[in-house]
């Protein structure tokens, strides 16, 4: 971002190992899971930074990350003329023979991509939350107020509050007071006691404050070099985080009942939810959103193909997939089969993913190139399916890439 304005530098953290995202996460990085069909998750925050005029941007990665980095090299090339970049940064042991200690470990050893854009800010965002946000509006609030960092939060039930760092804000709503990463039972806000504002995971940072802090926390030999554990509450400490709250924050096209919509898919349930909220007829998030596109790499596939009496209602059907058993409230990714007698109801069907004949597949996610053999069952027998697969604590089956059914 330029152009007359303030010119913008974005780091997108993609390289979380994602345990609680297995067998999702078993061959690839968190980033670079399937979504909504077609996306890739690394898609809606390079989505929303490119969409905001956040033209130059560095994807930290780490474990397992081919297939993210394939992903972005050949889905988000930018203009060369221009001199906008969308790049991934693997692990370079810059510091030493060692990887990144933490999230803020990762930006210390890749501050030579700071120093070379010289940017005035720095966008440092998570890559593996659904939503849509104009960051251009997250740094308007930056600058006029004046702090060293401004954090992205969200209200979320304090119930929840030991999943996500949980910000206090002072009393003018905007100063950070405290920030707290994952406490067990924090106090609830002064206007509605039983939530809280959790981090979202993005922030935007002055470049000096940014640097000053990175060194400061590299010197200490407590800190966990993390950006929620660490530099959020060093600069609290100081006085230099305020509060964003991503309610004031709207993009084109959106609807009200989409407006302030994010998930953490960071585990199994959370991600088969978030699937769930897309295929209703009053969608929770609306892919449809033509003002605010999401962008991601489309196959040269033929259309779908609806045969032998195949039908499907209340689902996402994505090219290349042939139908000719049922489909209900499921998402298809390209090039899944469903053959004739099947049935495919509450699942996630990644790339090639084949349901043999009179199969039956319940509330199911499975990675791509599983195949279903005629007249199996998954989501029938829960002692059975738990003995086979991947269940997870809200009854999720969840299969990894290529794995076998008996």
């Amino acid at each position: 971002m330029r152009r007359g304005g303030p010119s913008v530098l974005g780091i997108v953290l993609a390289g979380g190992e994602g345990k609680r995202l297995m067998p999702l996460t078993a061959d690839r990085a968190k980033p670079a899971v399937t979504f909504g069909g077609t996306y890739r998750l690394v898609d809606f925050v390079l989505s929303n930074l490119v969409n905001g005029d956040v033209l130059r941007i560095c994807v930290l990665t780490q474990y397992k990350s081919h297939s993210l980095d394939r992903h972005i090299t050949t889905t988000w090339r930018m203009s060369s003329l221009l001199g906008n970049y969308v790049t991934p940064v693997p692990a370079q042991q810059r510091l030493g023979p060692r990887w990144y200690l933490g999230s803020a470990d990762a930006i210390l050893q890749s501050l030579n991509l700071i120093y070379d854009e010289q940017p005035d800010y720095v966008a440092v965002f998570g890559a593996d939350h659904v939503y849509r946000m104009d960051p251009r509006q997250m740094l308007q609030q930056h600058i006029e107020g004046g702090a060293g960092v401004t954090v992205a939060g969200i209200r979320v039930p304090r119930a929840e509050s030991s999943s996500f760092g949980v910000i206090t804000p002072g009393s003018d709503g905007q100063t950070v007071e405290r920030f707290l990463e994952k406490p067990a039972d924090p106090p609830g806000l002064a206007d509605d006691p039983e939530c809280v504002f959790a981090s979202m995971g993005n922030y935007i940072f002055t470049t000096k404050a940014l640097i000053e802090a990175l060194q400061r926390d590299a010197e200490d030999e407590r800190s966990v070099h993390d950006m929620g554990g660490s530099i959020l509450p060093q600069l609290t400490d100081r006085g230099e985080a305020q509060l964003y709250d991503f309610s004031a924050n709207h993009v084109p096209g959106e609807t009200s009942r989409d407006q302030g919509y994010w998930r953490d898919v960071g585990t199994l349930d959370a991600y088969y939810d978030a699937h769930m909220d897309l295929i209703a007829e009053r969608p929770a998030f609306n892919l449809y959103n033509r003002d605010w596109p999401v962008y991601t790499h489309s196959s040269q596939l033929s259309p779908a193909r609806f045969n032998a009496g195949g039908i499907a209602s209340e689902s996402i059907i994505s090219a290349g997939c042939l139908i000719r058993g049922q489909v209900t409230r499921s998402v298809l990714s390209p090039g899944v089969r469903v053959d004739p007698g099947a049935v495919v109801q509450g699942s996630v069907l990644h790339d090639n993913v084949r349901i043999g004949r009179g199969a039956i597949v319940r509330g199911a996610v499975l990675d791509k190139n599983v195949e279903v053999p005629p007249g199996a069952t998954i989501g029938v027998n829960p002692e059975r399916d738990a003995e086979l697969y991947t269940v997870s604590k809200g009854g999720v089956i969840a299969l990894g890439k290529g794995q076998r059914v008996p």
